[in-house]
C-alpha cells in the first residue's frame, strides 16, 4: 500500500460505465476493490500506480495490481444526458473561469450570485447563478440584472456530465483522462479552449 504522503499524488481514477460513458471519480483505493471484485472490464491509459500485495507460497510470487487511469465497470447504465450535474461553488467557480462573470475580475475569492434572487424566487440552478466578486455581488444584491444595471461578461450554462466531472477534479486529471473527457464535452463549451 502506498504510503500517505505519496497517496495525496496519486491521481483519480476516471470511472466509466461499460458502455464508455463517465459516471464518476473513484480513489485507488475505491479502483482497487473494483479489480478485486473483477468489475473492471476494459482500461485505458498507462497504469497510474502498481499496487503490490502479499506472497503467494503457493504461486512462489509477490502479487501484484496495475490500477490504470481510466477504468470501464460492469453494472447499470444510466443515461445522465437526463441528469443535471448537481451545483457547488467549486464547479461553478471552475466553470466560470475563476472569474467575476460582471467585472471580469479573475480570483480565488468569489461567491456565488443568483441572477434572479432566491428571496424572489429564483432557483439554485446553473442557469441562474454565476460566479461573481463580493463588490459585484454586493452591488448587484436582491436586484435583478435589468434593475442593477449591470451586464455579464458570459451567460451562464449546464455543463454535461464529462464537462462537470472535469470541473469537480480541474488540475489533477492525467492528459489522457482528460482527452477522453474533452471529446465528450458539448460542441461550443467553453472548456474545450481550457
Amino acid at each position: 500500500m502506498p504510503s500517505s504522503n505519496r497517496t495525496s499524488r496519486v491521481p483519480r481514477i476516471l470511472r466509466l460505465n461499460h458502455a464508455g460513458m463517465p459516471v464518476s471519480w473513484a480513489t485507488w483505493y475505491e479502483a482497487s476493490r473494483l479489480y478485486a471484485r473483477d468489475l473492471v472490464i476494459w482500461t485505458l491509459g498507462d497504469p497510474v500506480i502498481k499496487l503490490r500485495g502479499g506472497y503467494s507460497r503457493k504461486l512462489s510470487q509477490v502479487s501484484e495490481l496495475d490500477i490504470h487511469g481510466i477504468v470501464a465497470c460492469r453494472g447499470k447504465i444510466f443515461e445522465r444526458g437526463s441528469l443535471v450535474p448537481p451545483v457547488s461553488n467549486p464547479a461553478l467557480f471552475a466553470r466560470d473561469g475563476q472569474m467575476c462573470m460582471y467585472c471580469g475580475v479573475e480570483s480565488r475569492d468569489l461567491t456565488r450570485d443568483h441572477l434572479v434572487p432566491r428571496s424572489r424566487g429564483g432557483a439554485d440552478s446553473w442557469e441562474n447563478v454565476v460566479a461573481a466578486c463580493y463588490k459585484c455581488n454586493h452591488r448587484k444584491g436582491n436586484r435583478l440584472l435589468e434593475e442593477s444595471g449591470m451586464e455579464l461578461l458570459a451567460l451562464p450554462y449546464v455543463p454535461n456530465f464529462a464537462e462537470y466531472l472535469a470541473l469537480i477534479n480541474s488540475g489533477r486529471i492525467l492528459a489522457d483522462q482528460m482527452d477522453f473527457l474533452r471529446a465528450r464535452f458539448a460542441r461550443n463549451s467553453r472548456l474545450k479552449a481550457a
